[in-house]
């Protein structure tokens, strides 16, 4: 430093050469954070790869046939029907977490900020950006196979991941609630969901509550989540699909327990953005 400083005290001193010794100085460093940045995307694809769980219907405890909806819940949930899954497929473990989404694009619009907190306030169209960009990083990395993509799911493969084998409201059972809970305590739903009943100035990380009986965090509650359908007011064959409206599914910390279940579904705008919704990802052939 001592030479440098001398240097630009010389008579021979010019603003280029100092200009070109100044970006000869720091081309390393920018280099070095270069690699550094792309060294930490990689680790964060490969643990986002590793929390895939395969799914085989009509194999070992993956049904083949499902029921979807319920007919104890409101009109957007009936009727109940059934669907037969033929093709497996992958889920991940967890909602889209905030590291992994900025890693992938570049920021992160999330209000509740924490690296492993889940994604929110992203529209459904950037979700889907996501899924598109992390497929070809993952294909540029060798971390999956050329014909794999990575998308949201449809709303019967999140049901029936969500279930996880199950008929009852909930994955782990029909009652949120203990005789003697009041208001929106349900002290059978707080080991699996963030709900209005437990998450008041909560910012959780992903996984901290107990998974389905299939392994999947935070399908009950804590941001509902979007699927690829465009929204249906009821499954009646005649009901005409709203291309303007997303659907999702699962409930979020806003909500009372009762909007938890399994069978649980809204409608959102497309264009719209809330810190209680975000998305989960599936990983299956083209």
């Amino acid at each position: 430093m001592l030479n440098f400083l001398r240097l630009t005290e010389s008579r021979f001193f010019t603003a280029p050469l100092f200009i070109a010794s100044l970006v000869m100085m720091l081309a390393p460093l920018e280099s070095f954070a270069e690699e550094e940045n792309s060294s930490g995307t990689l680790e964060l694809l490969k643990i986002f790869r590793s929390e895939f769980i395969e799914i085989t219907p009509g194999e070992g405890k993956f049904p083949k046939t499902v029921s979807i909806g319920s007919n104890s819940g409101p009109e957007s949930e009936r009727p109940v029907h059934e669907v037969t899954f033929t093709k497996k497929f992958s889920v991940s473990k967890y909602e889209v977490y905030q590291n992994l989404y900025e890693a992938v694009m570049g920021s992160n619009p999330s209000r509740w900020k924490g690296p492993r907190n889940s994604a929110e306030r992203m529209t459904i169209a950037e979700a889907e950006q996501f899924c598109r960009k992390v497929t070809n990083l993952l294909v540029q990395h060798k971390l999956i196979e050329p014909k794999q993509v990575v998308r949201l799911p449809t709303e019967q493969e999140w049901e029936y991941f969500t279930r996880a084998g199950s008929t009852t409201a909930y994955s782990f059972g029909e009652k949120a609630q203990l005789p003697g809970d009041a208001g929106n305590k349900a002290s059978l739903l707080d080991p699996y969901a963030w709900h209005t009943g437990n998450a008041a100035g909560n910012d959780p990380e992903v996984g901290v509550l107990k998974p389905n009986p299939w392994g999947l965090y935070d399908v009950h509650g804590y941001l509902w989540e979007y699927c690829s359908d465009d929204w249906k007011p009821n499954y009646s064959e005649n009901t005409k699909v709203n291309e303007n409206l997303a659907t999702i599914r699962g409930g979020s910390w806003k909500d009372p327990f009762s909007r938890l279940t399994s069978s649980a579904r809204l409608p959102f705008p497309k264009s719209g953005r809330d810190d209680a919704v975000g998305f989960r990802c599936v990983l299956s052939q083209e």
